[in-house]
C-alpha cells in the first residue's frame, strides 16, 4: 500500500475529502484506502467515510477497520499536549453477483373470469324491419 491511498482530514471542504476518497478508488485503482484525521477533525474523517461508503461508492467498498490511537507532541508553548487520531480503512469488496428479481405474477384464472363478467354486454346490432 502505498502513501498515495491516504487521506489526511483537515480544514478544507467536506466534499474535497469525499472526492478524494471516490478518486482514489475509481480513477486510481485503489483496492484500500486509509481516512486519517486527528483532533477536532475525528468527526469530519467519519463522516467522510461514511458518505463516500454509502452514498457515492455504495455496494462497492465497505469498512476494513478502524485504529484509535493518540499522539503526543509539543506547542508552540513548549508544553507537551496529548491529541487524538483515528484512521479508518476502506476497502474494495468483491463485485456480487446480481440476484434476477422475481417476474410479476400473472393473472390466475379466477381474475380473468372475475374480469370478463364484469364486462358490459356487447350492444346487439339493431335489425332493419322491411
Amino acid at each position: 500500500m502505498n502513501s498515495d491511498s491516504s487521506i489526511f482530514i483537515g480544514g478544507k471542504p467536506f466534499m474535497n475529502y469525499v472526492t478524494g476518497v471516490v478518486m482514489q478508488f475509481t480513477t486510481k485503482g485503489a483496492d484500500e484506502v486509509i481516512i486519517k484525521a486527528r483532533g477536532k477533525f475525528i468527526s469530519r474523517g467519519v463522516d467522510v467515510a461514511e458518505v463516500a461508503a454509502k452514498r457515492f461508492l455504495n455496494g462497492t467498498v465497505e469498512i476494513k477497520g478502524i485504529a484509535i490511537n493518540s499522539e503526543e507532541f509539543q506547542n508552540k508553548e513548549g508544553k507537551t499536549v496529548r491529541v487524538s487520531t483515528i484512521e479508518i480503512t476502506l476497502i474494495k469488496t468483491p463485485p456480487q453477483p446480481e440476484t434476477k428479481k422475481p417476474a410479476a405474477p400473472t393473472e390466475t384464472k379466477k381474475e380473468e373470469t372475475k374480469k370478463e363478467e364484469t364486462k358490459e354486454p356487447d350492444a346487439t346490432p339493431e335489425t332493419s324491419n322491411q
